[in-house]
């Protein structure tokens, strides 16, 4: 049994405009599956596939307060590339962002919410990615994390120092999820949390019971939802969706 990252989940004070924005950003398609949800995926995907994690915006009127622990890199193909990428989302009213990061080649910026998000300089390693280099997470241990969720997932281990954690799918397609280290605190709960998903013929309950073997933690959401709310070793809510 496995799971795979699907998707991320972002809340919303306004899901419609807020999944324009990045749908414009990526230059993806924009559907919903009922009010207050706008999802995002490529044109043509069928969905699920590893070549490329989606966003779900969910509806929410709780404030953002502190910084996202979970946030998603841009890629681009050359310096002119990257500059006229982050002066586009300028144009879509994203705005720059100071979250400590000094002098870096990379752009930092939050969307029109605020969720902050990084335009990355020009990298071999993201030439293959599609739109989204990486999602990326905080965390406090790396290696701990890495331990996590490369027996979670059945995504691959390529990279795990004291500083951070990347895995990507076993397929060698899509974007990375990196696991970097931060002195911040969790406080509340991930504005943006991961959405994994069992494959067919799975049971959801026996992969829940694994994960949490694993190190994971029961979420009591107080109703009834078709997937499992769970948090990994350092308190970051995911969900575990229906096999499919």
């Amino acid at each position: 049994m496995a799971t795979r990252l699907v998707q991320i989940n972002m809340k919303a004070r306004d899901d419609s405009a807020l999944g324009g924005f990045w749908a414009e950003a990526l230059g993806w398609g924009v559907s919903s599956e009922g009010p207050g949800v706008t999802n995002l995926e490529p044109e043509g995907f069928v969905y699920p596939d590893p070549v490329a994690v989606c966003i779900d915006l969910i509806v929410s009127p709780e404030p953002k307060t502190v910084k996202n622990r979970v946030h998603v890199d841009l890629a681009t193909t050359s310096a002119a590339h990257q500059a006229e990428v982050v002066a586009h989302l300028r144009e879509l009213g994203a705005t720059p962002a100071d979250v400590g990061q000094g002098d870096v080649p990379w752009t930092v910026m939050a969307d029109p919410e605020g969720n902050e998000f990084c335009v990355l300089d020009p990298r071999p390693l993201h030439c293959d990615t599609g739109p989204i280099a990486a999602v990326v997470v905080d965390c406090a241990d790396p290696r701990a994390m890495a331990r996590f969720w490369g027996e979670a997932m059945d995504w691959a281990v390529h990279e795990v120092t004291d500083r951070r954690a990347v895995l990507r799918s076993a397929k060698g397609v899509g974007p990375y999820l990196e696991f970097i280290r931060t002195p911040d605190v969790k406080t509340g709960w991930n504005r943006v949390h991961l959405d994994v998903r069992p494959y067919p013929g799975d049971d959801l309950e026996a992969e829940a019971a694994r994960l949490r073997n694993l190190g994971a933690t029961a979420v009591d959401l107080d109703r009834d939802v078709p997937w499992t709310v769970l948090a990994d070793p350092e308190g970051n809510e995911f969900c575990v969706l229906t096999p499919g």
